[in-house]
């Protein structure tokens, strides 16, 4: 010991330990890295200060032993009243609303804020872990860099933007062995524990098909193509950290703050968006992995550039292994299954949902898989259900948070989310190539003799922007 360091005192007291038979050593010594005691407080960094990176901040203050400590992003502001967010976001309205929740109990709280995310990585050497809600174009650059710096990571769905991406975020996830958890929220939820548990226990039978369907549309209706009208300003909103890996292009109105989805390069459609929350209860009840074929026709106009208005889409799951035989129909933009005849006269089907159709009866399902419901009434009378066999959650937050800490792995973590991230973006894939059959090797990641597929399946990205 350096007796400029070490008072008499605490040198005193940690002899009297140590003679004790007990020595106090940093956390990271006794549970490796990036290991938290059950009783310490995290700090968490948010990456991408939108809409949802805005509500994922407001869930994380709701926990009691985490601390946001740090945003970064490279816009000031957004208006989000004519979006559904219906909020003020950015990285000046996350960081007030950040710092006011904290003020109630310590009246000088200040958190830094960043332009880009990674000066934050490099400055912020404290933080246990980072939360990304970004585009989808970046989710696997943010989530690589930050695993790499051994930062515990929380990322918005879908996990990543193409199939070679899906891939290498499971590899390095599994490589650190930090907590992961990917941001399908209804995963945690009561309703779809129950559905894969009656599908398991054979409540209606034996299945051997599902159909899922959800409302979303295109945001840029009236649209065909990439836009042609002026350019905004690019500095205002930190256009060139908002593209991150990909290729540059021109800033339009019709990209932000939330209709890049519709647009291939940045986004992945409503399959992208919806797919790792509705296609959830079947890949988890079949336990689904690499689909032998998958074709999505788009509904409305699309092109190489832009998603369609909707589509429907039909996976085919060979037998293997654990995985049986299954077809997964997709339906968006209003379309939806024909109306199944054991569904009783004075029922509907909801607005979005899913259909499992068994040898004894089906379940209809609300969306993520939850609330299920048992058709004909007389076998949902007669069914005793299962003890539950799935552990329920304990919120899609606080899981990833005890996870940090030591607790079970989040149930949506980076190996489970890039196995469903990489089914929905399959579906996304046939729909770039305009509708076109797949035939996927998975174990090449090919898309049998269809070479133009591959640029897709991983795509090019900017120098300085790599991720291998």
């Amino acid at each position: 010991m350096k007796q400029s360091k070490y008072s008499r005192k605490e040198f005193v007291k940690g002899m009297a330990i140590a003679a004790a038979g007990f020595m106090i050593v940093p956390r990271h010594v006794l549970g490796g890295r990036g290991f938290l005691a059950p009783s310490d407080k995290i700090t968490v960094g948010i990456v991408g200060a939108g809409g949802k990176g805005r509500q994922n901040a407001e869930e994380l203050l709701k926990l009691k032993d985490v601390q946001i400590t740090a945003v970064a992003d490279p816009a000031k502001y957004w208006d989000l009243k004519d979006f559904y967010y219906k909020s003020k976001a950015g990285r000046e309205p996350v960081k007030e609303m950040i710092e006011s929740h904290y003020k109630s109990t310590n009246g000088n709280y200040r958190i830094n804020e960043y332009i880009d995310f990674r000066e934050m990585l490099e400055k912020e050497s404290s933080l246990d872990a980072i939360m990304c809600s970004t585009p989808d174009n970046t989710h696997a650059y943010v989530s690589i860099k930050a695993l790499r710096a051994g930062k515990h990571v929380y990322c918005e769905k879908p996990l990543t933007h193409n199939v070679w991406e899906a891939r290498k975020v499971r590899e390095v996830a599994l490589e650190t062995g930090l907590a992961t958890q990917m941001g399908n929220v209804l995963h945690s939820g009561e309703g779809i524990r129950q559905t894969v548990e009656y599908l398991r226990d054979g409540a209606i039978g034996k299945v051997e098909e599902a159909h899922t369907w959800v409302p979303a549309s295109r945001w840029n209706p009236g649209l065909k193509g990439l836009p042609a009208g002026p350019a905004i300003d690019e500095q205002s909103i930190g256009w060139d950290l908002w593209l991150g890996p990909t290729p540059y292009m021109p800033c339009h109105k019709e990209y932000v703050p939330v209709t890049w989805r519709d647009f291939w390069v940045l986004g992945c459609g409503a399959l992208g968006d919806f797919g790792c929350h509705d296609l959830d209860a079947s890949v988890w009840a079949f336990d689904l992995h690499a689909p032998e074929s998958v074709e999505v026709l788009p509904a409305g106009y699309s092109d190489a550039n832009i998603a369609p208005y909707g589509e429907i889409g039909y996976y085919h799951f060979a037998k293997n292994g654990n995985q049986p035989e299954f077809k997964q129909v997709w339906y968006s933009g209003g379309l939806q299954p024909p109306r199944p005849e054991l569904l009783p006269d004075n029922v509907e089907l909801p607005s979005r949902g899913s259909l499992f159709i068994g040898k004894k009866g089906i379940i209809v399902t609300g969306a993520g898989g939850s609330n299920p419901r048992i058709f004909p009434e007389r076998r949902r009378e007669r069914y005793n259900p299962p003890k539950p066999s799935i552990p329920r959650s304990n919120g899609h937050f606080r899981d990833w948070v005890d996870a940090i800490k030591g607790g079970p792995a989040a149930s949506s973590n980076f190996e489970y989310g890039a196995r469903l991230t990489e089914i929905t973006l399959l579906g996304v894939l046939s729909l770039r190539l305009g509708g076109k059959k797949i035939y996927w090797d998975s174990e090449n990641m090919r898309a049998k003799g269809l070479p133009e597929a591959d640029p897709f399946l991983r795509e090019p990205v900017r120098s300085g922007w790599e991720m291998a």
